[in-house]
């Protein structure tokens, strides 16, 4: 069994109180006269002296033997002319019991030295029926109760700073957690809105460009030309406009503002142009104007309705593409309904990944709102696809200000 590491600290107090107490020694100061010691020889004091400076190595790595053994040997110094030093080295040993010893030793060793502190005072003065007996009692204390409870409070103070400590590394931590949930969060949201903005053109562009590549027609390569550019050019300034709110400054111009349902019309009509080569016809239902919607929700309207038509000109059959937005019972609602089922007349589509079903969906749900997107009804083969999205508005924001 490997012997415990010596702290440089217990080895200092050992060495310091084996030299103080062979000082004393050597100048004949003891703690009582012959008379009163029951082994009268000046030799046998440096016995429980050297016995207590060897106990001050094991401290603090087992400082429960080394109480016990040095309970033995203050008690065997009694019975000799008595050295100070080991007295003093004894009181320490009883403090690094209670700060480095177990819990439930450092909890019961304050209340096992007032115990045993009370008893002396109670059995010396019993036995001498003298009031000086009481003295007895109060160096009793001053040698076990007073360092018990000294080291006591000292525990006490480590343990709260240890907690504190616990409790800053831990706020530390979930602010830390905090901060990476929200940058994942915000990697979402740009996502999405990289997503809406162009995926849109990118389809109409994969759409002409392949009805340019397939038709040996030199007039519908040049519309499709045209729409290409068109879309091309469009698609930059959106990207040109995220990046510009992703910027740190430096930039004179002011970030564009966030699209509203003000442009849904627009939309939809540029829309019909990317669809009409496939046989798409698009109609928007919409109030003419919608006044006191949060900006939150407009937004998430219109990306709804972009990312819907963009889907139907993936995916839509040759039919009427429409989009509905009404507001009913404090909520909005949008609902875009296009041609699903075998195409009638196969023409160029852009391959889907998904993306944009998945972006609806959590633009409603950071809303609190529902979210449906499938096949409804119709005839066989000719089954209609519905995106619906109902998102709350709270009841006063419709209501005028008093």
């Amino acid at each position: 069994m490997p012997l415990p590491r010596l702290h440089r600290d217990d080895v200092f107090l050992a060495s310091t109180g084996l030299a103080g107490g062979l000082l004393l020694w050597s100048l004949g100061v003891f703690n009582q006269g012959p008379h009163h010691a029951v082994v009268d020889s000046s030799w046998a004091v440096l016995l429980p002296l050297c016995a207590m400076a060897s106990l001050e190595f094991l401290r603090r790595t087992m400082p429960r033997t080394a109480l016990l053994a040095g309970t033995v040997a203050v008690v065997a110094d009694q019975f000799t002319r008595g050295n100070i030093a080991t007295i003093l080295m004894f009181t320490d040993l009883v403090y690094a019991a209670v700060v480095y010893g177990a819990p439930a030793s450092a909890r019961r060793l304050p209340v096992v030295t007032g115990l045993v502190t009370v008893a002396v005072s109670v059995g010396a003065l019993a036995w001498y029926q003298e009031p000086w007996a009481l003295l007895l009692g109060v160096l009793t204390g001053m040698v076990s109760f007073v360092p018990a409870t000294t080291g006591a409070v000292v525990r006490n103070h480590r343990q709260a700073a240890d907690a504190a400590r616990l409790r800053a590394e831990q706020t530390a931590l979930l602010a830390e957690m905090d901060r990476r949930e929200a940058v994942v969060a915000e990697r979402s949201r740009m996502a999405r809105e990289l997503h809406d903005m162009v995926a849109g053109h990118l389809s109409a562009i994969a759409i002409h460009s392949t009805a340019a590549l397939s038709l040996d027609d030199a007039d519908t390569s040049r519309e499709a030309l045209g729409v290409i550019r068109e879309n091309s050019v469009e698609g930059l300034a959106e990207m040109r406009r995220l990046i510009s709110l992703l910027r740190d400054g430096g930039d004179s111009e002011e970030p564009a503002p966030a699209p509203t349902l003000a442009g849904l019309a627009a939309l939809v009509r540029q829309a019909a142009a990317n669809g009409a080569a496939s046989g798409l016809e698009f109609t928007l239902t919409a109030p003419p104007q919608e006044e006191g919607l949060p900006a939150p929700v407009e937004l998430a309207a219109y990306r709804i309705v972009q990312e819907s038509l963009t889907n139907a000109l993936k995916h839509a059959d040759t039919g009427e593409v429409a989009v509905a937005v009404e507001r009913a019972d404090h909520a909005l609602e949008v609902t875009v309904t296009s041609p699903y089922g075998r195409r009638a007349a196969a023409g160029p589509r852009a391959p889907g990944s998904g993306a944009g079903l998945v972006g609806m969906r959590e633009r409603v749900a950071l809303l609190g709102g529902e979210f449906e997107a499938g096949p409804v009804g119709g005839a066989a083969g000719r089954e209609t696809w519905r995106v619906r999205a109902v998102l709350p508005v709270a009841k006063d924001d419709k209501e005028p200000s008093p």
